[in-house]
């Protein structure tokens, strides 16, 4: 499994009359907390395209159990379960402030190669990222 947070403060732009995080902007939380994830690891997004395949998204599902709220530093928690295949499957976790989950998400992107259009296998790069975490004993 591989694990990643990070810190993100709820800003004024974020969030909706009753000052909490309006529920559309949580989908761009994800795409924060996945990209940091992945540069952590030594992958950019950026180069993807360079290499010749993109990463769009597939299925993007949300639960909200309570709001984010202006002005909060909340921790976006990003997890792999398991190695990519086609598929790639982030699931995230959000906290507030007291470390209580306040949010649950999960998106699943497909990896498509730029000059076929099609779905490929996950890029080599990101499999052997990835390898450490997922070693068996």
């Amino acid at each position: 499994m591989f694990s990643f947070d990070y810190k993100y403060r709820v800003r004024y732009a974020d969030v909706d009359q009753m000052g909490y995080m309006y529920y559309g902007h949580y989908a761009r939380l994800y795409e924060i907390g996945r990209v940091e994830a992945l540069r952590s690891l030594g992958v950019r997004y950026k180069d993807f395209e360079d290499q010749g395949f993109i990463m769009p998204v597939y299925e993007n599902n949300s639960k909200f159990i309570s709001p984010a709220k202006y002005d909060e530093m909340i921790t976006i928690r990003v997890i792999l379960n398991k190695i990519p295949k086609a598929r790639i499957v982030f699931n995230y976790e959000i906290y507030n402030e007291q470390e209580e989950r306040i949010h649950l998400g999960e998106t699943t992107l497909v990896f498509v190669n730029t000059a076929t259009d099609r779905i490929m296998a996950c890029p080599e790069n990101i499999e052997i990222a990835l390898a450490p975490f997922f070693k068996t004993a």
